[in-house]
């Protein structure tokens, strides 16, 4: 299993529409790690670290979201995996 880590950054109406949550328990139902957080110009960043096989399908669901949402685009950026996350979070800004 190849381990990986991707850095999303999610276009669409995806703030106000509880995606920071779906993200994590999407996340934690998945085994992967990092954190998600909304950005001031109404996106949302989602780093995911984990196999990369269930990352591409959290990615994926991402995609779809939750009721409510709608999302236009999701920029990922490929990275090398660190293991440096210990669980998945929602960080606040």
């Amino acid at each position: 299993m190849e381990k990986a880590r991707a850095c999303l950054f999610i276009d669409g109406r995806v703030q106000g529409v509880f995606y920071r949550v779906f993200t994590m328990e999407l996340a934690r139902n998945l085994g992967l790690k990092g954190w998600v957080k909304n950005l001031r110009d109404g996106r949302v960043e989602v780093l995911f670290e984990g196999e990369k096989d269930v990352i591409e399908r959290a990615i994926r669901e991402c995609y779809v979201g939750p009721p409510g949402a709608r999302v236009s685009n999701i920029d990922v950026q490929w990275q090398l995996y660190k293991g440096d996350q210990e669980e998945f979070s929602i960080r606040y800004l």
